[in-house]
């Protein structure tokens, strides 16, 4: 994610992955069972702080935690399979399959890390809109990292069965999805438009801890 990384250093991307994730708090409210948009967003924030910006939590723990988060957090099959775009159609069932699990691993080396910086984060609902007919809400939100400008994210849930999911973070009108699979298709476009390309790409920022 090193395009998205250059796009948006430091709180802002952090800001928006903390925002990006669900586990109830012992004794609070739980973001699973959050009845509208907004208050999902909110609680599931204050969750990922209170769970990942602990000091003295170690790196396989945060790891651990992160990874739960973000598969609770995220439609992780929606997202991986958008990124991956007209691709995916191309794949084979193995490089499918492999995929998924890198980018699954990718996503919690690039981030977890990065919450034991962010304990004084803040955000603020700006609206809950819901731009079209299907059933995505956009909850646009201010976050603010102690003196660092505040940063616009529009947070795209989309409610299942059971609960809210966040499918997508926009960062200053920028998505985070989109960015990420213009990189990925470049990756492809360049190993001569070989999925197996992209896979190599992953194994080795995955390796390279």
């Amino acid at each position: 994610m090193k395009t998205v990384l250059s796009r948006r250093a430091g709180a802002s991307l952090a800001l928006a992955t903390l925002l990006a994730t669900a586990l109830p708090r012992a004794g609070g409210a739980s973001a699973r069972n959050a009845t509208d948009a907004g208050s999902f967003v909110t609680t599931l924030a204050q969750d990922a702080i209170d769970q990942l910006a602990a000091p003295n939590l170690s790196e396989g723990e945060r790891d651990t935690r992160f990874r739960k988060l973000f598969l609770d957090g995220f439609d992780v099959p929606l997202i991986a399979r958008f990124v991956l775009g007209r691709y995916w159609r191309q794949a084979t069932e193995a490089e499918r399959a492999e995929y998924l699990r890198l980018f699954d691993e990718l996503v919690v080396q690039t981030y977890a890390r990065r919450f034991n910086e962010f304990n004084t984060a803040r955000l603020r609902v700006l609206s809950v809109s819901r731009p079209n007919e299907d059933n995505d809400v956009i909850v646009a939100v201010e976050g603010s990292v102690a003196s660092k400008p505040p940063v616009r994210l529009d947070v795209r849930v989309r409610r299942g069965s059971s609960a809210y999911k966040v499918i997508d973070v926009s960062i200053e009108g920028v998505s985070m999805a989109v960015t990420q699979r213009d990189e990925f298709s470049s990756v492809i476009q360049r190993g001569g438009g070989k999925v197996e390309a992209l896979l190599a790409s992953l194994r080795g920022k995955v390796g390279a801890r």
